[in-house]
């Protein structure tokens, strides 16, 4: 019998790890995802701002001051949507958005047996040029090159 029935079980989610080859490879395809979740963000943020303003406004509303709130609601509901949509589309992939705005996410993969990621910069010069162990403090960025497998050097002939 379970004495604690509406209590939720935790889920452990199993994560797929990365390659660099492969993350390197994906990247135009993160940069459209992660773009789009970052212009749906500034979307909700947008409309959510208007409605507020709409609904603070002093004295009693009229007619259009109502319908003009609920559009810019319906309108945020929908950027909602749509940023959802986006988001999901990202973890499906087992890419976690960390910071919508600046469109900052983290790519799993393992580095010497431990969880690591790298991180995907929408601003950066690179798109990927940092990562960091799972363990390390948000702030800590290491070069990509300690973990980029380095070209292949061709057979010389003779």
């Amino acid at each position: 019998m379970n004495r604690h029935p509406k209590k939720a079980k935790k889920q452990r989610r199993t994560v797929r790890p990365w390659t660099y080859d492969r993350a390197k490879a994906a990247l135009p395809y993160l940069r459209s995802v992660v773009r789009s979740v970052r212009d749906h963000r500034l979307q909700v943020q947008g409309h959510d701002l208007r409605a507020t303003r709409l609904a603070e406004r002093s004295g009693r509303p009229d007619c259009e001051a109502l319908i003009a709130r609920a559009e810019a609601a319906r309108a945020a509901d929908r950027a909602q949507e749509a940023f959802d949509d986006a988001l999901h589309e990202l973890n499906r992939l087992d890419v976690y958005c960390l910071d919508p705005i600046s469109g900052l996410a983290f790519i799993p993969f393992l580095h010497k047996d431990q969880l690591a990621w790298f991180l995907f910069d929408l601003f950066g010069e690179n798109l990927l040029d940092s990562w960091r162990y799972h363990e390390d403090p948000l702030e800590i960025r290491r070069p990509i090159s300690e973990v980029a497998a380095p070209p292949s050097e061709a057979p010389l002939s003779v």
